[in-house]
């Protein structure tokens, strides 16, 4: 299936129904009172993520979707029922804003997280709402409300642990299929990846993280050159980013040293916070240098880089090192759970009705 990750649709609530003007019409009662019933509420427009998808696809042809209308009240006192509501699902990851007002919608981070995005009309009053002392035969009834009508952004960031980085050809792809069970194409050529790829790697102790790999960048990128550019976005949810650098490159004008660089600083122009992310430094193809040099010069290329965390060096093609890196990955992925899980508990134990209650003793005069 066609990976996209990107969809504009057109969404409307549905209109509430009219409230009815009717009276009491029955045998032996010649002058019965008002009895026009309410209009039904129009249906509402609700985002639901979905961890089955992971595409939007469903909105790249289907672009316009309504929800039903309330039915219309009616005489002898009967309401309309309300509208259907019509259930947009999406993949998690999947973030809604309104095309007009650039307004964050909401952020489906979590599957089965339900969002209202259009809210259908309120039914309109039939004249059994309008009788009263004075006014005993009403013929005024309102008409329903027009239902919200919304024009979305959709924009879908994969949910991943771990992203990699690097230019076109340093072997991105060659190592996601070494470690995981994904296959993204591999091939001699730049941009090969047109599109990211997901990739489940499994370590000891049953344990797992999942890995993203998209298209390479080129300098330039942050303005919208090449391929990852549109692309960088899906590592903004991750929290480490393995930065794959080409330690053998086949062209011999291609200078490993300058791309690194270039990568950073394209890194850095797009979004200062990214480039804040933990990032490691993956030597790849150590298994073409010459073992006699080979710990010199990848010494050598760090220290030239400025590069002060943590760094490896691998050969994905025979899977040299790569072991060793997963562990590590896979260490630094526990860390960082085990510490969103504490500040979420704590955040929901100070939100808490004890820790509300505590407060307000302690805050009590004396």
């Amino acid at each position: 299936m066609k990976f996209f990750d990107e969809a504009r649709i057109e969404v409307a609530a549905g209109d509430g129904g009219n409230g009815m003007a009717s009276f009491r019409r029955e045998k032996f009662v010649p002058k019965g009172g008002p009895d026009g019933g309410d209009g039904g509420r129009g249906g509402d427009v609700v985002a639901v993520a979905d961890r089955n998808l992971n595409t939007l696809i469903d909105y790249r042809y289907k672009r316009r979707f309504r929800a039903e209308r309330g039915e219309n009240g009616a005489s002898k006192d009967c309401y309309g029922h309300g509208g259907a509501d019509i259930v947009l699902r999406m993949p998690v990851g999947t973030i809604i804003r309104d095309q007009d007002s650039d307004e964050l919608i909401a952020d489906l981070d979590e599957d089965g997280k339900r969002v209202l995005v259009a809210r259908g009309g309120r039914g309109g009053l039939g004249n059994i709402h309008f009788k009263s002392s004075v006014n005993r035969a009403p013929r005024k009834r309102t008409l329903g409300e027009e239902g919200q009508r919304r024009n979305l952004h959709l924009e879908l960031k994969v949910l991943a642990d771990v992203g990699l980085l690097g230019m076109p050809n340093a072997g991105k792809s060659t190592l996601i299929r070494s470690i995981s069970a994904a296959k993204p194409k591999v091939a001699d050529y730049p941009f090969t990846t047109l599109q990211p790829n997901l990739g489940v790697v499994r370590t000891r102790n049953e344990k797992s993280f999942v890995l993203a790999d998209i298209p390479g960048l080129i300098e330039g990128a942050a303005e919208g050159a090449g391929l990852g550019h549109r692309f960088l976005r899906h590592l903004a949810r991750t929290n480490l980013l393995l930065h794959l650098v080409d330690m053998a490159p086949f062209d011999p004008e291609a200078d490993p040293l300058r791309d690194a660089r270039a990568i950073l600083e394209e890194l850095r122009k797009y979004d200062e916070e990214l480039h804040a992310k933990p990032r490691w430094l993956v030597l790849n193809k150590i298994d073409l240098i010459d073992p006699a040099e080979r710990d010199a010069r990848l010494a050598d290329f760090v220290a030239a880089l400025g590069h002060e965390g943590p760094w490896f060096a691998i050969s994905a093609l025979d899977g040299n090192g790569c072991e060793a890196l997963c562990d590590a990955v896979q260490a630094h992925v526990d860390r960082e759970s085990a510490r969103l899980r504490a500040e979420r508990e704590a955040a929901a134990e100070q939100d808490s009705p004890e820790a509300a209650a505590d407060a307000q003793v302690g805050t009590e005069p004396q």
